[in-house]
């Protein structure tokens, strides 16, 4: 059976194909056969990421595809041990049908109240039109250094009643400059940064064998 993941956002700059392409790239590290489903076809961030992640013949390999429907999607799943379904922001339908066959529907979101509030609502809808509560799950990411201010975004969310996942995405220089390389954001030399990185993934996979026991 192929493991499903989502990773979708009402909103841009949030972090989703950050998160989508960890993922991808440490279920890979080990031997997973991993898909990106790119489904944001204006932008195909994940996708032209992969381009310089072959160019740059980096290990290891990612399969990254571009599809416009998630039906399309689906009729390769079988193929990979794991499709991670890289969202388009704003794709109310789109987001919807992702959320309805996938295991974890992630959530990425920032600190600021402007990342926090629409993710928030996303979900209210989602669980509204029915989607399982319990397939949900928040990612702090592109976060700051203050403890305090994580603190409080961590308060706020945990109000809300939605799952957390733990660690969080920092937001540093040394990954952007890995993803302009096609790296991942745990593809760094700097292993102290990635700690945190590595609790999000954690999270997920004990997430995931908790939801398909």
């Amino acid at each position: 059976m192929s493991v499903l993941i989502g990773v979708v956002s009402q909103k841009g700059g949030v972090g989703k194909s950050m998160v989508s392409r960890l993922l991808a790239t440490e279920y890979a590290r080990v031997d997973w056969n991993v898909l990106i489903a790119d489904m944001d076809s204006s932008q195909s961030t994940s996708y032209e990421w992969n381009l310089r992640r072959e160019k740059n013949k980096i290990n290891p390999s990612i399969h990254v595809e571009r599809f416009t429907d998630v039906e399309d999607a689906i009729q390769v799943h079988e193929s990979y041990d794991l499709v991670i379904f890289d969202g388009a922001p704003h794709a109310s339908r789109m987001t919807k049908n992702i959320a309805n066959i996938v295991h974890l529907l992630l959530l990425p979101t920032g600190n600021s109240i402007d990342d926090l509030n629409p993710q928030i609502r996303l979900a209210h809808e989602l669980v509204n039109g029915g989607i399982d509560k319990d397939k949900l799950a928040f990612v702090l990411s592109r976060v700051g250094n203050s403890h305090t201010e994580l603190n409080e975004v961590l308060d706020y969310l945990h109000q809300t009643g939605y799952m957390i996942l733990s660690g969080h995405v920092l937001e540093k220089t040394t990954f952007r400059q890995a993803v302009r390389d096609g790296r991942s954001i745990t593809e760094t030399r700097y292993i102290g940064l990635t700690s945190k990185c590595e609790q999000v993934v954690q999270s997920v996979v004990d997430r995931i064998n908790y939801l398909t026991k």
